[in-house]
């Protein structure tokens, strides 16, 4: 039996695989290893546990996740000891990475405005007293009425600009979350608060959810602005079905909406994003759950899914 085609088959197929081997990408798709997305580092909200923080800080450790995002309730009992609650993260082996400190209003006096930006330098300190990295930024400056005029997404452009630098001079970064019901809620909205803000001092905390929910495409999204792209917000949303209930939405776990999240996770590959990825959910959404239980469904979408490392 003549095996020298079969030989030259061989060393072919070698060649061919030696080639594709050098290509980018090549090694994870072929052996199952870690995509580029496998580098960004996992987290969860405290905020579906009602204010219970360090029921949350054990808990989300407990998990697995290696961060957690507090909220600023927390800063009456911490604001000035930072070191008690450094003592509990290191204790349930997390970091709180980013840090929820509310509102940016832009219809305020000038003594509120005032006050409102020294809250936020005040919570910066918090954060970089724990060993944090970011100050997520809100607001409640939706009309109640209509839509937002230019001149309001200008305006709040310019606020979140004044309270990044002054964070920035904390060692802290500002991050604008977009979020239903407030300034930022529909795609071009966010487009024009972004083209409003410096970037040297405020970058992006994207919500999948929200801006889902908001019409738009968060795989896209990422893509578009993936420059200033420093933390994601990994959540999931469903149509409301219940009659009774005045919300056309619900935030849910991770997998039991409509986000497309296997996309999400391609485009954050696309543009080796390696930032922080915190999970959360509002508050649970079915009753019958505790916060863990909730967070367990998420974390074992990420894990089984996604093929995440948590």
């Amino acid at each position: 039996m003549n095996s020298e085609p079969s030989r030259r088959k061989f060393l072919a197929q070698l060649g061919l695989t030696t080639v594709a081997a050098s290509l980018p990408g090549w090694a994870e798709a072929f052996t199952g290893g870690e995509s580029a997305a496998s580098a960004m580092q996992l987290g969860c909200a405290a905020i579906a546990w009602g204010g219970k923080d360090a029921q949350a800080i054990r808990e989300v450790g407990s998990l697995g996740f290696k961060g957690i995002q507090l909220r600023s309730n927390i800063y009456a009992e911490y604001g000035t000891k930072p070191e008690a609650l450094k003592a509990l993260l290191d204790e349930a082996n997390i970091q709180m990475p980013v840090f929820s400190s509310g509102n940016a209003n832009i219809n305020l006096g000038t003594d509120e405005a005032k006050a409102q930006l020294e809250k936020h330098v005040g919570h910066a300190r918090l954060v970089k007293g724990v060993g944090g990295k970011f100050l997520q930024l809100t607001n409640s400056s939706r009309p109640k009425e209509g839509k937002p005029t230019p001149e309001d997404l200008k305006k709040y452009g310019t606020l979140l600009t004044e309270i990044g630098k002054r964070t920035a001079d904390e060692g802290i970064t500002a991050v604008y979350h977009n979020h239903m019901e407030q300034l930022g809620e529909t795609p071009e909205e966010v487009d024009q608060i972004l083209a409003a803000v410096d970037t040297r001092y405020v970058k992006l905390l994207l919500d999948v959810a929200h801006y889902t929910q908001g019409g738009g495409n968060p795989a896209k999204a990422i893509g578009q602005y993936a420059s200033i792209l420093q933390v994601m917000h990994l959540k999931d949303v469903r149509a409301m079905t219940d009659a009774t209930s005045n919300r056309r939405y619900q935030f849910v776990e991770l997998g039991q909406g409509r986000v497309d999240l296997p996309a999400v996770f391609t485009a954050l590959d696309k543009i080796k994003y390696s930032g922080w990825a915190i999970v959360e959910l509002d508050s649970v959404p079915d009753p019958s759950r505790t916060p863990l239980e909730a967070s367990t469904i998420s974390r074992d979408y990420l894990r089984g899914k996604l093929k995440m490392k948590i």
